[in-house]
């Protein structure tokens, strides 16, 4: 589905851009990875065929490190098709009064100005049927206590990819947002661990399965396989939705 197609997946060696990057290279694509932690993103890269993968070590939210990973994707395979932005921080889990007064500030620059600035060095060096996937979260369908940074991020991204999907239409450039609702995985774990607190001590993934109708967090090769309906020519006329993949937990 994805035959010799490039794409670019920031949080490139967390648990949903890697299984993302496997299941694409799966499909015939030929993959970018990025992320901040080069020993990560070593380790990634072993689970690919190197010819297939191209690894580069950036801050999302940095202008310079975003042209340069947009840069080395062009200068390797002459071309950007698929980009998601995928990268991510859960940031503090706490009550109002006591969250920092920063608190919004490093988390936005990985969700908001990551996607941002991703779309604003990618898109022109991508072509009529390219796909871009803001890889969201059912948190930016709803609030929760003490998750601020995180929710207000998530539902930031959603305006961010309307917006763009509006400008780029013309262009035949699809944008959509995916929100998968708890996935295992650390990332999640990390984030119910501090919420727990919130809720008297309860076991928070307990809970969150107790609320999914499925009964049971979802798996990144789940998200990843939602990924590639968006990135791939199945999505042709798919552009300004939001494609939740949470087990009916937001049903």
């Amino acid at each position: 589905m994805l035959q010799d197609k490039v794409c670019v997946i920031t949080g490139g060696s967390g648990s949903i851009g890697l299984a993302t990057a496997q299941l694409f290279v799966e499909q015939g694509a030929k993959v970018v990875l990025v992320d901040l932690s080069a020993d990560a993103l070593a380790t990634a890269a072993a689970t690919l065929p190197a010819d297939r993968a191209l690894t580069c070590v950036a801050d999302v939210g940095d202008v310079e490190q975003t042209r340069a990973y947009v840069d080395a994707a062009v200068e390797r395979w002459g071309r950007i098709d698929v980009l998601f932005c995928n990268a991510g921080n859960a940031g503090v889990i706490g009550g109002i009064e006591d969250y920092p007064d920063d608190g919004l500030d490093t988390v936005f620059r990985v969700h908001v100005r990551g996607a941002f600035l991703a779309c604003k060095y990618g898109v022109p060096k991508m072509a009529a049927g390219s796909s871009i996937i803001i890889n969201s979260s059912v948190a930016g369908l709803g609030g929760s206590p003490g998750i601020y940074a995180y929710c207000t991020a998530k539902h930031a991204q959603i305006g961010l990819m309307r917006s763009l999907a509006k400008e780029l239409a013309g262009k035949n450039i699809r944008v959509n947002s995916l929100h998968p609702g708890p996935i295992d995985n650390a990332f999640q774990t990390h984030i119910e661990d501090s919420f727990s607190p919130l809720i008297g001590g309860a076991d928070a993934t307990a809970l969150m399965n107790q609320m999914i109708p499925m009964g049971r967090h979802g798996k990144p090769t789940e998200i990843a396989k939602a990924a590639l309906f968006l990135a791939s020519d199945m999505s042709t006329f798919t552009t300004g939705s939001m494609l939740i993949a949470d087990g009916g937990f937001t049903a």
